[in-house]
């Protein structure tokens, strides 16, 4: 339903599909496999899996992005985690590796390491929840832009820039190619994420 909509008001919009709708950044942003992202905009099933599977699954993809990122390797991922949730190296080490899967407590903690949204929903919701999750800032965005407006890179995308240095700023310094009325619908989602954000850290 959110994708109908989100079609939709691209449509109303003029906009085509693949300038939002980036199956690597949304693998990125979902911690989901490209291969399913493609499936669910298709319209298609996503794989079955189970709870369990799909936490394994979403760590390790967040694991690899953050060696990536920082150059880091694995033995230095395994430390950080092991000091920052007291846990020891080798159980950090298994269930960065996919091999295991966390308990309650440590997945608690891994929402707060990795800085994911949606608490430990980001490891156990549905592949198609977890989309949805992600697609539904662009639809309040759409919903309320006119699409006209000419708005550079202005102080939403640099604050969610300087705020977050992961996938999420790859993501933002590839869109400064957008035309300025894209622009004014990505910073509207922007302007939504932080606020969502600011207001998490004053619960």
């Amino acid at each position: 339903m959110t994708l109908e909509r989100l079609d939709a008001l691209m449509g109303e919009r003029g906009i085509d599909r693949s300038e939002l709708l980036d199956p690597r950044e949304l693998a990125a942003s979902t911690a989901l496999p490209q291969r399913t992202i493609r499936a669910l905009l298709r319209g298609d099933e996503p794989p079955d899996d189970t709870v369990n599977e799909r936490v394994r699954e979403r760590i390790q993809a967040l694991a690899d992005a953050h060696m990536k990122r920082t150059g880091h390797r694995m033995s230095d991922l395994v430390a950080s985690i092991s000091r920052q949730l007291g846990v020891s190296a080798y159980w950090a080490r298994q269930v960065c590796s996919g091999q295991k899967t966390p308990s309650v407590e440590f997945l608690h903690g891994l929402v707060s390491f990795f800085r994911v949204e949606g608490g430990e929903a980001f490891f156990t919701a549905p592949a198609s929840e977890a989309l949805n999750r992600v697609l539904m800032p662009l639809v309040t965005a759409l919903q309320s832009s006119s699409g006209t407006a000419d708005i550079a890179v202005d102080s939403p995308s640099a604050a969610l820039l300087s705020r977050y240095g992961d996938v999420r700023g790859v993501a933002l310094r590839k869109a400064e190619r957008l035309p300025p009325e894209r622009w004014k619908v990505l910073n509207a989602t922007l302007e939504a994420l932080l606020e969502l954000d600011d207001s998490e850290e004053d619960q």
